[in-house]
């Protein structure tokens, strides 16, 4: 019998599914966060090597049986040179685990659970990152680059986004459009401070992104209850993911829209609160002119899935595989309404910090 196996890594946790000949899951484990920019590449292996032993103990698999395959989708993993490195060690160190690898970026273990030719992925979790990938296999990226130089429409930008306003209007720097008091609140309450000035170190000596980005789960469930700051942080990062959208389509190759429609995998934290990001997702959209509609799905099985399927197929293998039990239709945007009321002109900004009218906050409300 022939295994093969999956890997999804994220910078806070991780899942590894093994399939058997079939295509069938024989066992599903998870593990730490797996992206080698924070925790490096002999620790990403060892905690891979951790997850495989465990899901071959729970299969009852004995430990010196290799995998036939493994792929690794994780996050951190957009660069040839270090996903050589990290296959290297995974060899090297754990010469037991499996008999070839692939490495790749997590988007592309989205996009894989969801379909065999491509399509486009949007991750907005903890961090943000969009990727295209065509049925030629070219692929093109719009983020990714992490908190200190992008992160737009991610759960830590989010969580930035509202501490940078409540800082700046308590300095009068400028005044925000809204009231800051209960997302100040907030702020105080998640990071258990009293002053501006507790919450230094965690934005620097005991910066831990995870924490800091899960500020924004609290900052949603006051945006359920109509806090206009907080509604206008969502609808801000709505826009964003739309504009990370708009700028890889250009690059869409015919055979991935011969439906008329694009699958885009949402993936991540901030997809669960779609009803807050929609309002300003269409307003972006109606900005640009894309020839095809546009189908949100959302994956019900882990992308592992999608790496495993990447490994076995590299290796030639015809693994069995079912998409359709894969994922969800969350939301159709129809571009033909919008074309044809004149509305389908492009345009351009120079970042994703606009904010809507208090008229518009008024009308949710």
């Amino acid at each position: 019998m022939k295994y093969f196996g999956g890997v999804e890594g994220g910078a806070t946790h991780s899942r590894l599914v093994i399939c058997d000949e079939q295509g069938s899951a024989v066992a599903l484990t998870s593990g730490l966060g797996t992206n080698h920019w924070m925790v490096g590449i002999p620790e990403v292996a060892r905690r891979i090597s951790d997850m495989v032993e465990r899901a071959k103990e729970e299969a009852g698999i004995e430990q010196d049986v290799r995998l036939t395959s493994l792929g690794l989708s994780l996050s951190g993993c957009e660069q040839e040179a270090t996903n050589r490195e990290l296959e290297k060690e995974m060899h090297n160190a754990f010469p037991d685990i499996s008999e070839s690898y692939i490495v790749c970026s997590d988007t592309m273990g989205s996009v894989f659970t969801a379909s065999p030719i491509g399509g486009m992925v949007v991750i907005s979790g903890t961090g943000s990152n969009a990727l295209l990938r065509n049925p030629d296999g070219s692929t093109y990226t719009c983020g990714g680059w992490g908190h200190f130089m992008g992160d737009e429409g991610s759960a830590f930008h989010i969580a930035h986004r509202a501490m940078k306003i409540v800082f700046d209007d308590i300095d009068n720097l400028e005044k925000s459009r809204y009231p800051i008091d209960r997302v100040w609140e907030l702020i105080k309450l998640h990071f258990n401070v009293d002053t501006r000035f507790d919450l230094l170190p965690h934005c620097y000596a005991k910066f831990d992104k995870p924490f800091y980005a899960s500020l924004c789960k609290k900052i949603a469930h006051a945006a359920d209850q109509d806090d206009a700051l907080s509604m206008s942080l969502f609808n801000e990062a709505g826009r964003c993911i739309a504009r990370s959208i708009a700028a890889l389509t250009p690059k869409v190759q015919t055979e991935l829209v011969k439906t008329g429609d694009l699958s885009v995998v949402c993936v991540g934290s901030v997809w669960h609160s779609w009803h807050l990001l929609k309002e300003g997702f269409e307003h972006e959209m109606h900005k640009h002119d894309i020839p095809f509609d546009l189908k949100l799905v959302t994956i019900t099985k882990s992308m592992a899935y999608g790496a495993c399927y990447l490994a076995a197929d590299a290796i030639d293998h015809q693994l069995p595989r079912n998409y359709l039990d894969n994922f969800d239709v969350m939301y159709h945007y129809r571009t033909k309404e919008k074309t044809t009321n004149g509305l389908g002109s492009s345009s351009s900004s120079n970042g994703c910090q606009s904010i809507p009218s208090v008229e518009s906050i008024a009308v949710q409300a």
